[in-house]
């Protein structure tokens, strides 16, 4: 049988709500009453929030505003809202769950605190019936806390200037967004009801193999049936866990999803007592040596790092995004993103499940390594992984976290690898005692699926000291930008140096995590001259070139998709610029060489001759939409 992903235990097991035959569903997205914690707001659950802002959920609170004091916030705001219990819940267990609070919450129905979670990327939940009333209304106030510490993930410090304000700072290369940035639910279930779904697929020959685990509030009769995309049953079976065949199976392809439906019913002799429906894809995920194989054949990855990040939404999920970003992914020929650097909203995951995109999955943590830091600022040089720096109790944080997002992402057929973290100090002292667990503990909650994490420029295969933990080797590396800018030649002789290395060292499989240039729309050079479009290209270009003489290669993200926010620093203008979109979705000249190179691959690995096709066809392509209206 195939092995299980475990999760965490208890009841906030991190199952999606979803309205079936016997629970119900109420959304509580729109404006809420809004304001900062101060001398004047300090208990608002108490009471009406006292305020004339409004703010909508979702979205991050610090762009919607013109006061800089709401922007610059360090610390609590308050979001308030009146909400209603449906009367026909009587009898039924209701249920509130944030999809995410950036990156502390606390939750109070009327004067009660009902939940408490630190995290800003997963979600949680409350069973609130015995604060409520079915067919009355109740006060909702949600505190959200944007600060980062040495023991929350992502890390951060907090200061206190010279004039008493509080003042955030940060590790990682994006702005810190905060607020209600997914949506509110209310929802009920029976007393006796699904707390959590574990679905892990095979295949023999034409047959696919589904394994299933349910757990229930108490235990009681299981019964579980596949539905196909007609709504057709074409197995089922009886128990809370178990065994099911899929007899001419329609897998799940990169590019060619197929979903299957597993209903989950508890029942009480022959009557139901709760319904629970799962989608999920049939399909395989290996490595094996050098090769990275879903359903058993080669896979060659392209596409992005992305973002959650739109003007004035800052992370705010928006669906209006989330298919324009899809359809431009499909536009470049992109088959694959990473969620760079926190586990994204659960839409955009069913999204890619629907439509056939591979999901690389990463947590939040991002942001451990202080080397990072001193090269940036000046200051002197920290060890990363000490009593005094990030230690155990970041770890515990880094371990939670990690518990949260494969609990809930577990089931994604899109999900092929986690990604544990971004930019660790891999090379230093204690970076293999700080993951080592983390790694036995993802292989633990799930060991189905390979791991890597995306390897820092001062991380290399001759000092990096996790790097044999791990399946797959993800580097981000920027030769050509941060390390001889605008002298491409030289860049891709210590490239294609770096990347060999790290193959005749470990003998995994290799894959691009990052690469890029910063590039202002609009500038133009007939030389290689940094921030202009065409370095950009040419940038690109000498990257392709070196990852084509690598067997091992298996795949390329470029970083980033699309431009956007960060903290503020010299070296960005408006945020980060590497992006092949501007922030509002324009394409610069490299979205159409990239076009060129990965329009028809199909998941396969380029070739030197496709490469240097792509690079003379380049210029030619950026014409192709005036032509195409011309037509």
């Amino acid at each position: 049988m195939t092995p299980r992903p475990s999760h965490p235990t208890g009841e906030n097991t991190l199952l999606k709500p979803r309205s079936t035959l016997t629970r119900e569903l109420v959304n509580l997205d729109g404006l809420w009453r809004f304001a900062l914690e101060d001398a004047n707001v300090r208990e608002p659950w108490t009471g009406a929030l006292v305020s004339k802002l409004e703010a909508p959920v979702p979205s991050s609170y610090n762009d919607l505003f013109a006061d800089q004091q709401i922007r610059d916030h360090v610390g609590w705001v308050w979001y308030q809202r009146t909400a209603w219990v449906p009367r026909g819940w009587s009898g039924e267990r209701v249920f509130l769950r944030l999809d995410a609070a950036t990156h502390e919450g606390k939750v109070y129905v009327n004067d009660v605190l009902v939940a408490h979670h630190v995290g800003g990327y997963t979600p949680f939940e409350a069973d609130i019936t015995e604060h409520v009333t079915p067919g009355a209304d109740f006060r909702l106030t949600v505190g959200v806390n944007n600060e980062l510490t040495r023991a929350t993930i992502p890390p951060g410090t907090i200061s206190v200037s010279q004039d008493g304000r509080r003042q955030q700072t940060y590790l990682h290369d994006f702005y810190n967004y905060a607020g209600l940035a997914r949506s509110v639910w209310l929802y009920s279930k029976p007393e006796r009801h699904i707390t959590d779904v574990t679905i892990v697929t095979g295949i023999i020959g034409r047959t696919g193999v589904v394994d299933y685990s349910v757990e229930a509030s108490q235990e009681t009769k299981v019964r579980v049936r596949v539905l196909d995309a007609t709504g057709r049953e074409v197995t089922n079976a009886v128990g809370s866990v178990g065994t099911l065949s899929i007899e001419d199976v329609l897998l799940w392809r990169p590019g060619a999803a197929y979903l299957y439906d597993l209903v989950v019913e508890l029942l009480d002799g022959e009557d139901m007592v709760d319904s629970y429906t799962e989608h999920f894809g049939v399909r395989t995920v290996e490595v094996r040596g050098t090769d990275f194989l879903i359903n058993g054949e080669p896979f060659y990855f392209t596409g992005f790092g992305k973002h959650e990040d739109t003007a004035v939404r800052g992370k705010g999920h928006d669906n209006a995004y989330l298919v324009h970003d899809f359809q431009l992914l499909d536009w470049v020929g992109a088959n694959s993103f990473r969620t760079s650097h926190y586990p994204y909203a659960e839409e955009v995951l069913e999204f890619a499940d629907r439509h056939g995109i591979v999901v690389v999955d990463e947590t939040a943590a991002v942001g451990l390594n202080l080397g990072v830091q001193g090269g940036l600022t000046g200051i002197g040089p920290q060890p990363t992984f000490s009593p005094d720096t990030f230690n155990h109790e970041t770890q515990a944080a880094h371990a939670q976290h990690l518990r949260e997002v494969i609990a809930r992402d577990k089931n994604h057929p899109s999900v092929v690898m986690w990604s544990i973290a971004n930019e660790p100090a891999s090379n230093e002292d204690g970076a293999r005692e700080f993951f080592e667990p983390l790694v036995k503990l993802a292989r633990q909650l799930d060991p189905t699926r390979p791991l890597t994490y995306a390897a820092v420029m001062f991380a290399t295969f001759q000092n990096d000291k996790i790097a044999d933990l791990f399946d797959v080797l993800s580097i981000n590396r920027y030769y050509g930008w941060y390390v001889f800018t605008g002298d491409l030649k030289t860049a891709e002789q210590y490239l294609e140096r770096d990347m060999r290395g790290w193959v005749e060292a470990f003998g995994k499989p290799i894959m691009m995590s990052e690469y890029g240039a910063d590039t202002m729309p609009g500038q133009h050079s007939i030389w290689d001259m940094p921030w202009s479009e065409e370095y950009q290209q040419s940038f690109l270009d000498m990257n392709h070139r070196v990852f084509d003489r690598i067997d091992a290669f298996i795949g390329e993200h470029v970083w980033n998709f699309a431009d956007f926010q960060t903290s503020n620093g010299i070296h960005r203008v408006d945020g980060n610029r590497k992006g092949v979109f501007t922030r509002d979705r324009k394409p610069k000249a490299a979205a159409h060489s990239l076009r060129a190179r990965w329009t028809g691959l199909n998941g396969a690995k380029p070739t030197e001759g496709q490469t240097k096709a792509a690079e003379n066809t380049s210029t030619d392509v950026r014409a192709e939409p005036a032509l195409e209206g011309a037509k």
